[in-house]
């Protein structure tokens, strides 16, 4: 009986446990499986990738959960450039937001929840910051702004 009550309380112990990770941040082959299968084959023909992909995926979630430089990522990582490369080509291929979609309406279908929400709240606050604000408004900053580094000595 003791035995069945310390595996119940293990399960989410288990799950959530990363200490067999090299970094905190690695993803784990259960995270991995939910990643990966965002991420595009590489292009037929040409030069074959040299690059794991999950080890990318690792350096890109190392910089972002740590807020470390890019010149400071660890050696066993793939290089800097190598990083910031796929960080923007997933960026701009759509693969980060596809990625980042799936796992929202994952997390609200475990959370038995609709995968998109059906309603807002907007507060007074809110509304009456809208009517103050506005592109013009943005527009006048933008033009303060150059104006003010034109006429600065400083400024180079």
């Amino acid at each position: 009986m003791g035995d069945t009550t310390v595996a119940t309380c293990d399960i989410p112990a288990r799950r959530y446990d990363r200490s067999h990770l090299r970094y905190p941040s690695d993803l784990t082959d259960d995270e991995w499986a939910l990643v990966g299968a965002f991420i595009r084959p590489a292009k037929r023909g040409g030069n074959r990738r040299h690059v794991d992909v999950r080890e990318v995926m690792n350096g890109i979630m190392y910089v972002l959960s740590t807020g470390c430089q890019w010149r400071a990522i660890p050696k066993d990582l793939p290089p800097r450039s190598t990083l910031f490369h796929y960080l923007d080509l997933w960026s701009w291929d759509g693969t980060l937001d596809r990625i980042h979609h799936a796992l929202y309406v994952g997390c609200r279908e475990q959370d038995e929840r609709e995968a998109s929400p059906t309603a807002a709240i907007i507060d007074s606050q809110s509304v009456k910051s809208a009517e103050k604000g506005g592109p013009a408004s943005i527009r006048m900053a933008m033009m303060r702004a150059r104006r003010s580094r034109a006429k600065s000595a400083t400024f180079s």
